[in-house]
């Protein structure tokens, strides 16, 4: 017996080819324990990343060297499952064409229907997977198959991919793009096709992100059309249509049909499906037995065994691995063993919801370099938290942000210059290297932001952005919740965006004598979307709009002494398309102009974001 062997005791099934219901077949690896006694649950894991690969957020705080797929299906199968890892339809070893996200619910009820035709199982089949290994899961879960008992989803599942995931407030997530550049050059198209890799290798993304938009035959995927096919059809579709209506892409039109079965939400505050997690989390815990649970950290996409985000760390509590569970095999191993196969297990989320509330460190700059932010996990019975109270934070003429209402109107006024948008810097993003990173920054200009124009220079600082804070903090205020804004508006231009950006602003210390600027969460808006998502309407130019602009999740404690500060501006690129301004649909050209937008205040036009603020609790 040889223990060292990662895959003694068990029998692995290579390139098994699944049809499915057009005649495609599906490339499908399968991993078998060879001492069950008789049929075990099946763990099925579908991806586009190649079922041999490894991934990054595969791995523990323990070990921090990400471990392959094969070596991960072999800890299920030692457990007692058929753990199947599967190509999507046009990747790596499977037929037909690739369609970013829309085939995957078909294909993944089709295989649980053969894998449940399998004399090696019992019947009962488990889903789980990161980022697309979660949209797929939700894809299929939309039809409920036959079978399907346990569901863990990681980072993703869309809720409405229009809403946020490749969409936000109208806006196009550029992560898209980057996305697709990366991955048609990994095709199995391209590794056929001498030509077609060079040419996809020839191009570079930053050389095309600023033309909005790409269009056939004139974008870095081009040589690659299958690619290109995907993103201009997203890119061009700006209104919420029958497009995005799909299972595939909107769960939230499919939560009455969609399958009973125990599943976990988990995402983070710095993930770009932290909105979706919170949203499939609150309907279908109301709709089904379940149970369901909702897991929210302080990390970056799939980096739960890390205890930062960005340039801000939040303490050794921070990791899922030793605060939650041992790490995210075992949390994933107890939660199908208590509901595929009635083990009584540990029960790591005993609560409905858990959550880490950020904040409460030091403020030091720690030994790796990063502003210790601190932080602590909690339970709770519910999101949103019950006890959070919307409170109203009115923008102030003098650039304050009060719970007071001004009793005098005023204006602030900047201007979107679609030549020079404001760089992101940090935020809930995935996919989007080489552009930018994800996660919690100070709002200031280095020579790592794509985009910067003048190093050092705090964004506060931009001409383009208008800063709304609160004087220094009496006592800590915590933040949990839902985020929006409402705000009246009014513009030059025929239509042009807002953007908003919620920010935790340190005082000057020894550490950081300009203070620091850590950024939490984040919306924007499409103002010929203020009305509706499916019919839009332009503006006429000096007309004042009364607008509702939907941000991202957080929890955040703002220590005494810190303030509240709220960014308005017109762009956040390259998180999202820059507007050009015009008012010309999405995917047609036009010749961008500036739009001098205001921001109105006093009694008739209240302005405010709207905080969950939840009252001290004993500790």
């Amino acid at each position: 017996m040889n223990l060292s062997d990662p895959f003694h005791g068990i029998r692995v099934l290579r390139d098994v080819m699944v049809p499915m219901r057009d005649g495609v077949c599906l490339a499908t690896d399968i991993y078998l324990p060879t001492g069950a006694d008789g049929p075990v649950p099946a763990l099925l894991e579908r991806t586009p990343y190649g079922k041999r690969e490894t991934n990054h957020a595969d791995r523990s705080a323990a070990d921090p060297e990400p471990r392959s797929k094969p070596l991960m299906a072999a800890a299920f199968a030692r457990a007692g499952y058929a753990y199947v890892l599967q190509d999507c339809r046009g990747r790596y070893g499977s037929g037909g064409i690739f369609a970013k996200y829309v085939n995957e619910g078909e294909d993944g009820v089709d295989t649980i229907a053969w894998l449940r035709a399998q004399s090696w199982c019992d019947g009962s089949v488990g889903t789980l997977g990161l980022s697309y290994g979660a949209h797929v899961q939700a894809a299929l879960a939309a039809y409920a198959p036959v079978g399907l008992r346990a569901m863990f989803l990681d980072s993703g599942g869309f809720s409405s991919a229009y809403h946020s995931g490749i969409r936000q407030g109208g806006a196009f997530e550029l992560k898209q793009l980057t996305w697709a550049v990366k991955h048609a050059r990994l095709s199995p198209e391209t590794a056929a096709d001498p030509a077609r890799k060079a040419a996809l290798h020839a191009e570079d993304i930053r050389d095309w992100v600023r033309v909005n938009p790409w269009t056939k035959g004139h974008s870095p995927v081009a040589a690659a059309p299958e690619y290109e096919d995907y993103v201009l059809e997203q890119w061009a579709n700006e209104t919420f249509s029958d497009f995005w209506r799909r299972p595939g892409l909107y769960a939230a039109g499919h939560y009455g049909g969609f399958a009973d079965a125990p599943m976990v939400h988990l995402s983070s505050w710095y993930d770009p499906y932290a909105l979706t997690a919170t949203e499939n989390y609150v309907a279908l815990a109301a709709l089904k037995r379940g149970p369901v649970k909702l897991v929210l950290g302080p990390w970056t996409h799939g980096q739960r065994s890390v205890t930062h985000a960005g340039d801000v760390d939040f303490g050794p509590a921070a990791t899922l691995d030793g605060n939650i569970a041992p790490n995210h095999v075992a949390l994933r191993r107890a939660w199908f063993d208590r509901h595929l196969r009635g083990l009584d297990t540990p029960d790591y989320l005993a609560s409905p919801v858990k959550l880490f509330v950020m904040g409460g460190g030091s403020g030091r700059r720690n030994p790796e370099g990063r502003l210790d932010h601190g932080g602590r996990w909690r339970d709770e019975t519910s999101w949103p938290l019950p006890d959070a109270t919307p409170v109203e934070f009115h923008l102030q003429p003098d650039g304050g942000l009060d719970t007071r209402a001004p009793k005098v109107t005023a204006e602030a006024a900047w201007r979107h210059d679609p030549s020079d948008p404001v760089p992101t810097i940090g935020g809930a993003i995935a996919s989007g290297a080489p552009l930018m990173e994800a996660g919690a920054y100070d709002q200031r200009e280095t020579p790592q932001v794509f985009g910067a124009k003048v190093p050092g220079r705090a964004l506060a600082d931009r001409a383009d952005v208008l800063t709304f804070q609160t004087e220094p903090l009496a006592e800590a205020v915590e933040v949990t919740g839902p985020i929006s804004a409402r705000l009246w508006v009014s513009s030059s231009a025929l239509d042009t965006d807002v953007t908003i950006k919620l920010v935790d602003v340190y005082p000057p210390s020894p550490d950081y004598p300009e203070g620091y600027a850590m950024n939490l969460t984040h919306g924007v808006l499409r103002l010929r979307f203020r009305e509706s998502f499916d019919q839009p309407v332009l503006m006429v130019p000096g007309e004042i709009y009364d607008v509702a602009i939907e941000g991202f999740p957080t929890s955040n404690l703002f220590a005494a002494g810190h303030r509240i500060r709220l960014d308005i501006a017109g762009s956040n690129f390259p998180h999202f398309d820059v507007n050009p301004n015009t008012g010309a649909p999405a995917g047609e050209a036009s010749e961008p102009i500036v739009a001098e937008n205001r921001v109105h205040l006093g009694p008739a036009t209240p302005s405010y974001i709207l905080l969950p603020v939840v009252p001290r609790r004993p500790a």
